[in-house]
């Protein structure tokens, strides 16, 4: 138990440790990732080592919201209507100056608006609204069998379809939960009917969508500006000076080419940033290039630390737990039934819940990951004691051997083929649901993953969903040999027990 207050202890106080750089971070769609990477290259421009550190794509409001308060981000682009409606609803404010002044409560800085409204919006295929006759939002009441697919932030955020629901009074039942760039496709594809979207939004065009009219506009305005930390402003002067030089820096019809350039064109984040900044500012950042071999090896060392360590915390946590279920079958189904718990609550959800404790970054990753890895092993092992020969433990009483020495000597080892088993499966479990550490900065094969999703590439998809596959098969492998050296022969998997 020590150990694994040890390697908590190790593991928080590593991510609390603040490096002298600034953490730059940014929403998982393409505008806010441009917007991330412009600040992160106009603050390392002209210095010899790297000041900005862009944590891209990661979850929605709530994560980076959360992330900035503790401290574990510096910086990241927000909008304004998501102030007023979500972030500080309950103070129920409404101009900049109301904004800042609350924010500053938190110790959080706002720059001016960057120089475009963002705002939310519902859309259709153009040939669909003109055969059902619809031009506001408020004609959808026409057509309740209407299939909407929308994201699950705008499903649940109190500004978005809470509020449209209620003052629209629409009728729809076919609410769809989906990510904003598959829904694309769906609408493409005719799966669903309407989607939420952003008015920047290059798809828009892309798909020959129709923005529906918000005649109760019910949406506020959503301007595009920069929260950062205030210590700032002491720490760093210069970093918020730079953060203020993008005040009506860019306009919508720039931010819309811009967000085309990187969906439609196939250009990265970086570049375009870059771009922008040559254009806007006179600035020639450098991008650095990394090669894809490069790429996944970096991937591979990141999952790879949240699988170990995820799975060598199980074992420490799970093992005990096990042998003290099958000890005590009637408290021990408590604890199964907590670790069953934990495997039922959505990943994000609880990602999300860990970051006012934990941060963001591999730690919240890493418990979440060996919440989800218990069961497996707490139940093989107690599957594998319980299922020991009442007469070989009658024996080893007869033998007058201790309780210690039954269990090590002969419960342990008979029990080691489904006690290997359970760890098999918390490995390949742990190996799949690493991915989504990427929602919170923890790195590892989701990055790509994330990133073929947002930008519908396959070479991004298979660059992260491949590598996962492959080190999923090999832990199997491994396992399957590591069986030879630990179960006791006549315990070993046969083919021929199938028959």
């Amino acid at each position: 138990m020590h150990s694994v207050l040890f390697i908590f202890l190790l593991l928080s106080s590593s991510s609390i440790a603040r490096e002298s750089h600034v953490v730059v971070a940014s929403k998982k769609f393409t505008e806010s990732v441009i917007l991330g990477e412009m600040v992160t290259q106009i603050l390392n421009y002209g210095r010899p080592i790297r000041l900005a550190k862009h944590q891209p794509a990661m979850g929605g409001t709530q994560v980076l919201w959360k992330g900035l308060l503790r401290g574990d981000i510096d910086i990241y682009p927000e909008y304004t209507g998501t102030l007023e409606r979500e972030i500080l609803s309950r103070f129920g404010t409404s101009s900049l100056e109301d904004l800042q002044s609350h924010l500053a409560g938190f110790s959080i800085g706002m720059t001016r608006p960057l120089g475009f409204n963002n705002t939310y919006a519902l859309a259709m295929k153009r040939s669909r609204t003109k055969s059902l006759g619809i031009v506001r939002i408020s004609d959808l009441k026409l057509h309740p069998t209407l299939k909407f697919g929308f994201t699950e932030e705008f499903i649940n955020r109190k500004d978005c379809w809470p509020a449209l629901f209620q003052a629209y009074q629409l009728p729809q039942k076919d609410l769809r939960s989906i990510d904003h760039d598959l829904a694309y496709r769906g609408i493409a594809s005719g799966d669903i009917d309407l989607l939420d979207t952003y008015s920047t939004d290059a798809e828009i065009e892309a798909y020959d969508l129709v923005i529906l009219e918000d005649d109760l506009k019910i949406f506020p305005r959503y301007e595009a500006v920069f929260l950062y930390r205030l210590e700032l402003q002491t720490r760093s002067p210069q970093i918020v000076a730079s953060l203020k030089k993008f005040e009506g820096a860019i306009s919508a019809t720039e931010m819309v080419q811009m967000n085309s350039k990187v969906k439609m064109q196939g250009i990265s984040e970086a570049e375009v940033a870059q771009n922008h900044l040559s254009k806007r500012f006179g600035i020639e950042s450098s991008i650095e290039q990394v090669r894809l071999l490069a790429r996944v090896w970096k991937y591979t060392k990141q999952h790879l630390y949240l699988v170990g360590i995820a799975v060598f915390l199980s074992i420490l946590v799970g093992l005990p737990l096990g042998i003290f279920v099958a000890k005590f079958p009637h408290a021990g189904q408590i604890v199964l039934g907590v670790a069953g718990v934990f495997q039922t609550i959505p990943a994000l959800a609880l990602l999300v819940l860990m970051i006012p404790w934990l941060g963001i970054g591999p730690v919240p990753a890493i418990v979440a990951l060996l919440l989800y890895a218990l069961l497996p092993m707490v139940r093989n092992t107690y599957t594998g004691i319980r299922e020991i020969s009442p007469a070989i433990i009658e024996s080893a009483l007869a033998m007058g051997l201790s309780t210690q020495a039954r269990l090590f000597k002969i419960e342990l080892p008979l029990a080691s083929r489904s006690i290997l088993s359970g760890i098999k499966t918390s490995t390949i479990i742990t190996v799949g649901g690493a991915t989504l550490g990427a929602l919170i900065g923890a790195g590892g094969y989701g990055e790509p993953i994330l990133t073929g999703i947002r930008l519908d590439d396959t070479s991004f998809l298979l660059e992260g969903a491949v590598p996962a596959a492959a080190m999923a098969l090999i832990a199997q492998l491994l396992f399957d040999l590591l069986e030879y050296w630990i179960v006791p022969k006549g315990l070993r998997f046969r083919p021929e027990e199938e028959g």
